[in-house]
């Protein structure tokens, strides 16, 4: 058995090759032991053999080696480079800053140092003196940016004045009687769409007092320096029809305190609206001096009917929810001699809207402009405006009616 064991362990061989090499120079340590001082050592250790053949010895159960070979002539060496060489080789120090200064200067250090810290200070002064000038050119421009600002409010003010509400004013007159929209006038004085005004309720608007003064009473009263050109422009009108208007003539002087009419387009409307009325009411009593002084006063018309006269006011207690809006979609306003009658009147006695009558006991002449209740009969009803009580003293009475 042993035997067996013998010969299956010496068949297995273990070949190396390991270089050693024994190294016993004096003077030369190895690596592993460098002291200070030290300059060269010895990267092997004293003994290192080179190994040729190695076998397993059973019994002793090791290793042994069967062959050495010679150590090697050439014995490496390594040098050994201290720390400080390192870094005085390859780290450059700089010096501390705690300690600089504290060595004694050259007059030339002495002297650039001084000429450095001199242009430091000139280059802090410039730049001191810079800032300065930058903040008062910003002071500057801001208070001219005030004064520029107050002046354009000052002329905004100046440009703008208030218009206080006449009777029969709404704001589309208003509006279209100094050239603006109706939009802008509510902007102006911040007000809503449906918006109601009151009489004497002031209004802003975009021109002086005196322009707004002078186009709501249409006269303007001549001031030091001006012409009719000037007078003209001021109100956007042509100077010929100013001087058309006041029966002048265009190169005509004017002077101080003189009243000049001025030919503003809501005027001139209104002139002519006069102006027509004054002709048809010449016309009619043209043709009514035609008539014989007895039909005059009772023969109105051709025809005549004794009827039931009441009276009527512009209140929702007497009329409906649109007092201001009679039949035929027509508007009323209190002042006007109107009547209104009932159906059988315009069905069998052929009267109609717009029909011109006379009322017995009563003075001019009334049109009929609304219809009563179908279930009236041989009757009228007298507008009376807003006057309530003048309708309730009329009552009801029996009067004629010529048409």
């Amino acid at each position: 058995m042993q035997a067996v064991m013998y010969r299956k362990y010496s068949a297995f061989l273990l070949f190396a090759s390991i270089t050693v090499s024994s190294l016993s120079a004096k003077g030369i340590v190895e690596c592993r032991v460098i002291t200070g001082g030290t300059t060269e050592c010895n990267p092997y250790s004293k003994r290192l053999l080179v190994a040729k053949e190695v076998s397993y010895d059973i019994d002793k159960q090791k290793l042994i080696v069967t062959k050495t070979l010679p150590v090697p002539v050439k014995k490496p060496k390594l040098k050994v480079i201290s720390v400080a060489d390192m870094i005085e080789k390859y780290i450059h120090i700089s010096d501390s800053m705690r300690y600089r200064g504290s060595e004694e200067m050259t007059s030339k250090e002495k002297e650039l140092i001084r000429k450095q810290e001199a242009l430091k200070k000139i280059k802090r002064l410039k730049e001191e003196q810079r800032l300065d000038r930058l903040e008062e050119e910003r002071l500057a421009q801001k208070a001219k940016e005030q004064i520029q600002k107050e002046k354009i409010l000052k002329e905004q003010k100046v440009q703008q004045g208030f218009y206080v509400i006449a009777k029969g004013d709404t704001l589309s007159t208003i509006a279209a009687k100094y050239g603006m929209k109706t939009r802008e006038l509510l902007e102006l004085n911040q007000l809503k769409k449906d918006a109601k005004i009151r009489l004497g309720k002031k209004l802003l608007l975009p021109y002086p007092q005196n322009i707004i003064d002078a186009i709501a009473s249409g006269e303007y009263k001549v001031q030091e320096g001006d012409t009719l050109i000037s007078i003209a422009r001021k109100f956007n009108l042509k100077p010929k029809d100013v001087a058309k208007f006041n029966e002048l003539k265009t190169t005509a002087l004017i002077r101080v305190g003189k009243t000049i009419q001025l030919p503003l387009p809501y005027r001139l409307k209104a002139l002519e609206a006069k102006k027509k009325a004054e002709e048809k009411k010449r016309k009619l009593a043209k043709a009514l001096k035609k008539r014989k002084g007895s039909k005059l006063i009772r023969g109105f018309g051709k025809r005549k009917l004794r009827v039931t006269a009441t009276a009527y006011s512009s209140h929702r207690g007497q009329t409906d929810k649109t007092p201001f809006l009679a039949a035929w979609n027509n508007h009323i306003r209190p002042g006007m001699k109107i009547i209104a009658v009932s159906r059988d009147l315009l069905t069998k006695y052929g009267l109609r809207n717009g029909s011109r009558v006379r009322i017995g006991g009563l003075p001019g002449i009334y049109r009929v402009r609304d219809k009563m209740n179908k279930r009236f009969r041989k009757r009228i009803d007298i507008y009376m405006g807003i006057n309530r009580r003048k309708a309730l003293r009329w009552g009801r009475r029996s009067v004629m009616l010529y048409w």
